[in-house]
């Protein structure tokens, strides 16, 4: 009697133990291994057109079998549902342990294209992968391009690249890829989706801008007239004396008879340039006159990074100023990335709203 008790306690500890279990896998949110093999086993089947005539063909194989009694019917039937079976293990096998990675470019531009590598590697010791077939999927938008690898052999890698040509500024963001096959008989088509994250920054399209030549004389902001200096350009020639720095010997003239000559060096030339960009939106965002805005303010984008690029070309330091308070500043050294990126990734914000600056060098940098 004692030793039934027991063994009655035990199985309802046993029970209550395995409720509890049940309960917190249920309350419990999915982690990232859940997510990895729910992006892993994942698997969608489509029938291709041939598909659809091969089972509208075995269903008549069968139909046939049946009201006859034919054996050789049913022996063809066998055979076509044997090939349906075989399709599916094989495509299962094609999709198995690959692994896929993309490589972006630096920066990209509006209207000029790009190349992103697709980097395939089957990881499988015996088996290799045929007909894969990979589509790169961004946020929000279409799979528009896809590249095809034939055959991936065991434990190899494959390399192929698509062209793309951006057609808006901003971030573009890479969510993942698409596998599918259609090997062995093409009959049906087999794809799994893999996580991968990335983002591109595609900076506003330019113009080219020819600026009108700068006058002898002409300055602005902290330079001055044309004198001597420190700068790159030779503003006169003299005698050597002493106490001269000798790396400014001019020894092309210094062979002559007279002696050595030295180089005085003209004063650095920029000019402080400033361009304004009106992110104030003037309405809400779903009015018409704010879809009108925000062509135009399109356009003025394109227009301030057209005129940076010219000016910062000629030499020009430039700033580019918002009227909710953002900046950027650039200088020949620098070069004209940190305005593009800033000008990729500035947007319009409400009235009395100050967004947050964008993700580029800003005015700390300068």
């Amino acid at each position: 009697m004692a030793h039934e008790l027991t063994s009655s306690r035990r199985d309802l500890g046993r029970r209550r133990a395995a409720a509890r279990r049940r309960a917190v896998g249920r309350l419990a949110p999915p982690d990232a291994a859940q997510e990895r093999r729910r992006w892993r086993w994942a698997r969608r089947l489509k029938v291709t057109r041939e598909g659809k005539y091969f089972l509208g063909i075995t269903l008549g194989v069968g139909f046939a079998a049946i009201n006859t009694g034919n054996n050789l019917l049913y022996l063809l039937l066998g055979m076509m549902l044997a090939l349906i079976l075989v399709s599916g293990v094989m495509s299962e096998l094609s999709l198995r342990a690959l692994s896929v990675k993309r490589r972006l470019p630096a920066r990209a531009q509006v209207g000029r294209s790009h190349l992103v590598e697709i980097e395939v590697h089957n990881a499988k010791r015996r088996v290799p992968s045929y007909a894969i077939e990979v589509e790169d999927l961004r946020a929000h938008q279409p799979a528009d391009k896809r590249c095809f690898f034939l055959k991936i052999s065991p434990r190899s890698t494959q390399i192929a690249a698509y062209r793309r040509t951006p057609a808006r500024r901003g971030v573009e963001r890479h969510v993942g890829f698409r596998l599918a096959t259609r090997f062995p008989f093409g009959l049906f088509e087999k794809s799994r989706e893999l996580s991968s994250s990335d983002e591109l920054i595609t900076y506003p399209p330019v113009d080219p801008i020819r600026l009108p030549a700068l006058l002898q004389g002409d300055s602005a902001g902290d330079s001055g007239p044309l004198g001597r200096g420190s700068g790159e350009e030779i503003f006169a020639l003299r005698p050597m004396r002493e106490g001269d720095d000798p790396r400014d010997i001019y020894w092309r003239k210094s062979t002559r008879a007279e002696g050595r000559v030295l180089r005085e060096r003209a004063r650095e030339m920029r000019r402080e340039v400033e361009l304004v960009l009106d992110t104030i939106r003037p309405g809400p965002a779903d009015s018409k006159l704010a879809e009108a805005h925000e062509e135009q303010f399109e356009r003025r984008v394109r227009e301030v990074a057209s005129l940076a690029v010219a000016h910062l070309r000629r030499g020009d330091r430039v700033t580019v100023l918002t009227t909710a308070g953002e900046r950027v500043r650039s200088d020949p050294a620098r070069g004209v990335d940190p305005v593009l990126r800033f000008l990729a990734l500035v947007e319009l914000c409400a009235p009395g709203l100050a967004p947050a600056p964008p993700r580029g060098e800003v005015e700390d940098a300068a």
